[in-house]
């Protein structure tokens, strides 16, 4: 319903956005621009507002939304929403959207423009000319044609990086197993079956992935070791995805022939060790610093506030679309248990590429409008694997990007429970199914299938998965190495012999991999901290293990 008063609704433009951004705002609301305000005017005239366009700077804490009486729309003007309380928002009902698009053609232009400076030497040739020499011979630099480029993420931003680096005659290798084998065809680039793969071919390797703690120092020493001799790396994406010290070491031995940076760790950053180096490329993290990108967001997120205050589609909304009350009622509870179902089967799964995400909901909830529960299993299937933050409302746009296919179906009846959520993950031809529920007053999500292994254990936020010889013993060996590394185990199961799964899966059988000529058993262990891959990896190199995940789920 849209909200007005005298005949228009009012929304506030609190930063500097595009002129189209306001133009448009203003051919449907009453528009104030409070740019200068300070935050004590803000917090006192917000109240009048049904709508607000901002940028970064603008706080939207829980405390000044409590103010905001009639507001109804946050429209953020650029990727992240890190600078608003997005529960506070939807608690009272207000939409928060952001311009996840607004930027990715310019990264990937800078990224090109950073990568043509690298392989000419253009930033320290123009310094040397305009210092009044002349040193041609000096600033002689390399071809982008037939070179290979070794992409880490394709994503959104660095599929567009493909598409130009192949218009400059470049062999493209990519490395992003959250991304279907079909995508890398139709862009005619190579799928790389690991990183290794970039190191060992690659002359350029530029990075594009999502900053997480999975992925902080993702290049590091053992990278830099394994990347062929003369190669050049570029970061366009986030700070601290390159360890740095180890970058460092790499151009002083001679092993890289350069880099170029436009992030950093901590910004602004005046102050580097490699900064004045003769092959480092730096820029003070202008890959969304266009004027086209700038108008482009406030565009967009103006947009997304003329379609929330006019009953139109926020197409870009971060916080929980509309669902019935007598829906969300039954469906909210079970919520968390899909997001953490589709985390743990995408975690399990280990083919080389992710073609389908299948979702089957049985049971009571079946009757129930389960859309949202279907997007929570993709939020979760793809949280930390993208280069934007998945939400919700853009899970089916992010996967359909990635050529990964998404089914659910709701079936009436579930053997053993009430409400039951299956999910599996095709990768690599490969299926990963896991199956759970929810238990006790409060719903809490319990897994009770993991590849036709019936079991039943809390979907605690640390999680961690065996797959060993049904042997007498492991279960002990588990518990004695975890207690040599100081970590203390929640709660333990195991799944024996491969038992018919609690809901016949649409195709395949359900059961996962087949056997290797002896009886495999599942064993699930949750922990009261994160249990580190190298725990994981001592335990899986010992005998009868076959394979081990750690897996954060929150």
């Amino acid at each position: 319903m849209r909200v007005v008063m005298n005949g228009r609704a009012k929304v506030l433009v609190k930063e500097q956005i595009g002129d189209s951004g306001v133009a448009l705002l203003r051919e449907h609301f009453d528009v104030d621009l409070g740019i200068d305000w300070s935050e004590e005017e803000l917090a006192e005239r917000i109240g009048a507002y049904d709508g607000i366009v901002i940028r970064s700077a603008t706080k939207m804490t829980a405390e000044l939304i409590a103010r905001a009486a009639r507001l109804k729309a946050i429209g953020r003007a650029g990727v992240g929403v890190d600078n608003v309380d997005v529960d506070a928002a939807t608690q009272r009902g207000i939409v928060v959207a952001n311009a996840p698009e607004s930027n990715v053609v310019t990264a990937a232009e800078h990224t090109m423009a950073l990568l043509l400076a690298l392989a000419r030497n253009i930033p320290q040739a123009y310094a040397s000319l305009t210092a009044g020499k002349w040193e041609r011979s000096k600033f002689s630099g390399v071809e982008l044609y037939e070179k290979t480029l070794g992409i880490l993420g394709f994503g959104r931003i660095g599929q567009l990086v493909a598409g130009r680096a192949r218009g400059f005659g470049m062999h493209v290798l990519a490395f992003d197993p959250f991304v279907s084998a079909e995508r890398y065809r139709e862009l005619g680039v190579e799928k790389a079956a690991s990183p290794a793969e970039i190191y060992a071919q690659a002359d350029f390797i530029t990075i594009h992935l999502p900053k997480t703690p999975e992925t902080e120092g993702f290049v590091d020493a053992g990278a830099f070791a394994a990347m062929r001799e003369g190669a050049r790396v570029l970061n366009v994406a986030r700070g601290g995805l390159i360890d740095e010290d180890a970058l460092k070491d790499a151009l002083d031995s001679g092993k890289l022939a350069g880099a170029a940076l436009d992030v950093f760790p901590s910004e602004p950053m005046t102050e580097h060790p490699l900064f004045g180096y003769p092959n480092v490329v730096v820029t003070p993290h202008l890959g969304a610093s266009t004027a086209e990108a700038t108008d482009r967001a406030g565009y967009q997120s103006a947009e997304q506030v003329v379609a929330a205050l006019t009953g139109g589609v926020v197409s870009t909304a971060v916080n929980i679309p509309a669902i019935g009350a007598e829906d969300m009622e039954m469906l909210g509870p079970f919520l968390p248990l899909a997001r953490r179902l589709g985390r743990l089967a995408m975690e399990l799964a280990e083919g080389s590429s992710v073609e389908r995400i299948e979702a089957a909901f049985l049971g009571r909830i079946a009757d129930f409008d389960t859309r949202l529960l279907g997007l929570a299993v993709i939020v979760g299937a793809l949280q930390g694997r993208t280069e934007e933050q998945v939400n919700l409302v853009n899970a089916p746009t992010m996967a359909q990007q990635r050529g990964i296919v998404f089914e659910e179906r709701a079936v009436s009846e579930a053997q053993d429970f009430n409400e039951l959520i299956r999910v599996t993950v095709i990768a690599g031809g490969e299926r990963v199914a896991v199956a759970g529920t929810g238990m006790g007053p409060q719903q809490a999500p319990h897994l009770v299938e993991v590849q036709g292994r019936r079991l039943t254990i809390e979907l605690a936020p640390y999680v961690t998965v065996f797959r060993y010889e049904d042997l007498p013993g492991m279960i002990g060996r588990v518990g004695t190495i975890f207690g040599a590394h100081g970590i203390n185990i929640s709660s333990a199961t195991v799944g024996h012999t491969p038992e018919a799964p609690l809901e016949a899966p649409a195709t395949g059988d359900g059961g996962g991999r087949a056997e290797r000529g002896h009886r495999l058993a599942a064993m699930v262990v949750t922990t009261d901290a994160p249990v580190p891959r190298a725990v994981v990896e001592e335990i899986v190199v010992s005998e009868g293990f076959e394979q081990g995940w750690s897996v954060e789920l929150d």
